[in-house]
């Protein structure tokens, strides 16, 4: 285990290897599982305020959910999440013109629409933050459907929390990010 400043990290994080390979899994991670994406409670302010420049982005589909849901939803562990269209893909998610699952408010962003990339959930995946009172806790989820991107990230040699640094800075700050770095340097 990795502990700095109030996060603890498995291992796998600096010693697993991971790139998303899209061209492989056509973004798998936003249809598969019980829910949609996770989401932290100031997210949900967030959404509320983006949501009039991501809707013209959204399927049909994506804005009936959404309509029928509400732009996120609290499950039975008082979590709250994306709603999904059908129980499958996040209502969030867009189809691109090769069959690959990307996010809707991504694309917002990415043109100039809204100043909120996505998800922070999102953004950090593969990794999953649990948070305790004391430390939040992050750990690697493995998942078969990313097996693409553990072997790219093997090929190009690419460590976890190195593909993760734009959302490990955005998370916990420049700061915290070169300490980690450091921190595993050290480690050899």
């Amino acid at each position: 285990m990795i502990e700095l400043d109030n996060v603890i990290l498995s291992d796998d994080i600096k010693e697993k290897f991971f790139v998303c390979n899209l061209d492989k899994c056509k973004g798998a991670c936003c249809v598969e599982g019980d829910l949609g994406a996770p989401l932290e409670e100031e997210e949900l302010k967030v959404l509320d305020e983006i949501y009039k420049h991501v809707e013209p982005y959204l399927s049909e589909e994506g804005k009936k959910a959404i309509s029928e849901q509400g732009r996120y939803i609290l499950d039975d562990d008082d979590d709250y999440s994306t709603p999904t269209i059908g129980g499958k893909e996040c209502a969030y998610a867009i189809y691109d013109e090769r069959g690959i699952l990307k996010c809707g408010i991504e694309q917002a962003y990415l043109d100039g629409k809204i100043d909120y990339k996505k998800p922070i959930s999102c953004h950090m995946y593969p990794i999953r933050v649990t948070k305790y009172d004391e430390f939040d806790a992050l750990n690697y989820d493995r998942w078969d459907i990313c097996d693409p991107a553990c072997d790219f990230g093997k090929e190009l040699q690419v460590p976890i929390y190195k593909f993760l640094k734009d959302a490990l800075t955005r998370k916990y700050g420049e700061e915290w990010y070169a300490k980690l770095e450091k921190l595993i340097a050290e480690e050899g």
